[in-house]
């Protein structure tokens, strides 16, 4: 494995950490932990107790604004309020996910300058693609400072994590893409019918993400306005509405999809199938199985964190597959 890769792969893999720790941020209900931007509660390390917040780095005006914009009223913004909304978990669960972002764009900037020298070397799509890469890191850094200024408004967290997906895709193809000879899957026969299989299945992925993202939208709501109930109890509200009910039917096709990969590959594959098929099965297998926890047994943060993190992998996986199924070009 070429330098480069190496740099591009660990831009990936602090992608996924970053997915993770989103998605706890999420479930915990911290993503208002630290209410301004760059900065935690005016400062760049946060307090750990409501005794430290420095009222005097604090621009109050800059959160009535975001409250108004959030549907509140900016009036009942002062620093008493602020006060009793200070929570240290959620505070310091908010900043470490700033600081796993850290990793992302340092390796997405290296990535970047990396992309230079393959250009120079005649790889000019991996060029693009670590340049398109650090545009979408920067952009989702921006798009993290709207969600906080929009006070966790919904549509822009759903895009916050299409772009995530976004980046996946182009980090694994410049990953796989950067060396005279990127790996790929030998084959019995053609390989169209695999490739459209997985396509298909990348697709569906995608979009049951996406949806996904939605009812986790949902959820988030209902943590409002079910403070303290249990979390089993907010399925019956969620069956209510249509988003949720395609989601979970939605992914009955996507397990169907795993299997005819399966029987495909079987056959179609030269050795039969490898780790790459395996683990994607594994995946979906998975995702199925938290799924059907999180529909029939309840709403559960844990089932939730790896719900979301392995939906990412998951895309990853069948991208590098695609990629590996493709001709060489002599």
């Amino acid at each position: 494995m070429e330098r480069f890769q190496k740099v591009a792969l660990a831009a990936l893999v602090s992608l996924f950490v970053l997915i993770f720790v989103g998605a706890v941020v999420r479930v915990t209900g911290s993503g208002m932990g630290c209410p301004d931007w760059p900065t935690c509660w005016g400062c760049w390390i946060p307090p750990r107790a409501v005794e430290q917040v420095d009222f005097e780095k604090l621009d109050l005006e800059k959160f009535r604004r975001k409250a108004e914009r959030a549907g509140r009223d900016p009036a009942t913004i002062t620093r008493e309020s602020l006060l009793e909304e200070f929570n240290p978990v959620h505070t310091w669960v908010e900043y470490v996910n700033r600081l796993c972002s850290m990793p992302v764009g340092l390796f997405s900037l290296a990535t970047f300058v990396g992309g230079f020298f393959q250009w120079r070397r005649g790889r000019k799509l991996v060029g693009v693609t670590a340049a398109a890469s650090l545009f979408v890191v920067l952009l989702n850094a921006w798009m993290g400072a709207k969600i906080v200024y929009s006070g966790l408004k919904p549509g822009v967290i759903t895009t916050h994590m299409a772009l995530a997906m976004l980046l996946v895709c182009l980090l694994v193809f410049t990953a796989w893409a950067g060396t005279d000879r990127p790996w790929r899957k030998a084959f019995v026969g053609s390989a169209k019918g695999l490739r459209w299989m997985v396509g298909g299945l990348l697709v569906l992925t995608v979009v049951e993400g996406v949806m996904g993202s939605q009812v986790r939208e949902l959820t988030d709501v209902l943590a409002k306005s079910h403070y303290g109930e249990a979390r089993g109890e907010w399925i019956g509200e969620l069956e209510e509405r249509a988003v949720y009910l395609v989601h979970r039917s939605f992914s009955w096709l996507i397990v169907l999809g795993a299997i005819g990969f399966l029987v495909m590959g079987r056959r179609g594959l030269a050795g039969g199938l490898g780790w790459l098929e395996k683990g994607i099965a594994g995946m979906v297998g998975a995702m199925m199985v938290m799924g059907l926890v999180l529909a029939q047994v309840g709403i559960h943060p844990v089932v939730q964190v790896l719900h979301v993190g392995v939906a990412a992998i998951l895309v990853g996986a069948l991208c590098l597959w695609l990629l590996a199924s493709s001709r060489e070009r002599g």
